[in-house]
């Protein structure tokens, strides 16, 4: 299975993100809500093994991590690349760089490139290039608070990814609050 640390938008996040026109355009596939997170980390395929040291690693990242952090997104979306259309959030950095440190060594080797973080929006199908349709941006500035990091599975489907929580590490503490499936 495929994992990721994510940072969950709340639901009035959700809700505004949901009120955002989607307007028809060949070639784009609308990211669906329960899709909606900001990726501080991908790690590829781990096994139980995998599981079990990123956990360990993450509850030590939340644990130097006071929060609750401030995550700002927006103002608009825009493009990343002609593949995916994005909402860009600021304020995850320091959340990045502390996840990558700890975790460097678990899974596929964290990018060189620096944090980037966003919400993706709508993905391309097949070749199609999304910048073609600039109708498909639409304006949304919004902050909430995150006080935790998930460690979450994904897995692919046709209609796209699906994720379920595998633990949640509040920020500030020594443990996972909760360990899920």
């Amino acid at each position: 299975m495929r994992y990721f640390v994510a940072v969950w938008p709340t639901e009035e996040v959700l809700d505004a993100l949901g009120a955002l026109p989607r307007p028809e355009f060949d070639g784009a596939r609308w990211s669906t809500r329960d899709q909606w997170h900001v990726t501080l980390r991908f790690f590829g395929e781990l096994d139980q093994a995998g599981v079990a040291r990123a956990s360990r690693a993450l509850a030590k990242a939340a644990a130097h991590l006071s929060g609750p952090l401030e995550a700002r997104g927006g103002p608009s979306t825009r493009f990343m690349g002609p593949g995916l259309i994005i909402w860009p959030v600021e304020g995850l950095a320091e959340a990045a760089r502390t996840v990558e440190r700890v975790t460097a060594k678990i899974g596929k080797p964290p990018p060189s490139r620096p944090f980037r973080g966003h919400l993706t929006v709508a993905r391309a199908r097949g070749e199609a290039d999304l910048r073609q349709a600039g109708q498909l941006l639409a304006p949304l500035e919004m902050s909430w608070e995150a006080g935790s990091l998930s460690l979450v599975r994904s897995e692919l489907h046709p209609n796209g990814a699906r994720y379920t929580e595998v633990a949640v590490f509040p920020l500030g503490r020594q443990a996972p609050e909760r360990q899920l499936r």
